[in-house]
């Protein structure tokens, strides 16, 4: 866990993908993001999530009063979010931009599905950064915060993350996970006013399937 900006207001870590940011299911003994993060800094407010198995960048409020203000620019969208994916195809477009309504916790699997009827708004902008010999990379910027929003819409154009077995993509070598990483967030500093932009650096798992995939 790297620390990637500290002061008096907030907290910004490199979340490893190992590790959730509040307990999950039943194990309450399982250590997680948060508590890891009290046991040093002492009293933190979460402002968002990212998935357990999804690595980057993730904000913690230190006071109420900065828990307020990300709340409210995470409500009203004014947060930018950037995650890169490595996806398994190649795909024809150098951007795209995905609409399709989604619905929540769907099975035994708790998975997300594209449901055009009874799915919720949701909205994901992909660029196109690299092509390899049967993948590519690409950022996603998600403007709704739907859950597992990115590896759906990825699918569902028909180009599931890598390692993504949950949304139907291939068995590999290249990563044990969905190589899903949030790369950077910009949002505006609760004290200052000013506008930031963190950027977390790729996880060993994530730069060694770039190695791989760019052959060196």
């Amino acid at each position: 866990m790297q620390i990637l900006h500290q002061d008096s207001s907030i907290l910004v870590v490199n979340k490893t993908a190992d590790l959730s940011v509040l307990p999950e299911g039943w194990d309450k003994e399982a250590p997680y993001l948060a508590k890891l993060l009290e046991e040093k800094y002492g009293r933190i407010w979460v402002v968002h999530r990212i998935d357990k198995i999804t690595s980057g960048v993730i904000v913690f409020a230190l006071t109420a009063e900065a828990h307020r203000s990300l709340n409210i620019q995470f409500e009203k969208h004014e947060v930018g979010k950037s995650y890169h994916a490595l996806i398994n195809g190649l795909p024809k477009w150098e951007q795209k931009v995905t609409k399709f309504p989604l619905r929540v916790n769907v099975g035994h699997k708790h998975r997300t599905v594209v449901d055009d009827r009874g799915g919720v708004r949701s909205e994901t902008r992909f660029n196109l950064l690299e092509r390899y010999q049967a993948a590519a990379l690409v950022e996603a910027s998600p403007m709704t915060g739907r859950t597992h929003q990115i590896r759906v819409h990825a699918y569902a154009l028909g180009h599931p993350l890598l390692g993504d077995v949950l949304y139907s993509a291939p068995e590999t070598d290249l990563i044990a996970r969905p190589a899903l990483h949030a790369f950077s967030l910009t949002f505006t500093h609760p004290e200052t006013g000013k506008r930031l932009t963190i950027q977390a650096d790729y996880p060993h798992d994530f730069q060694e399937a770039l190695r791989l995939l760019r052959g060196k």
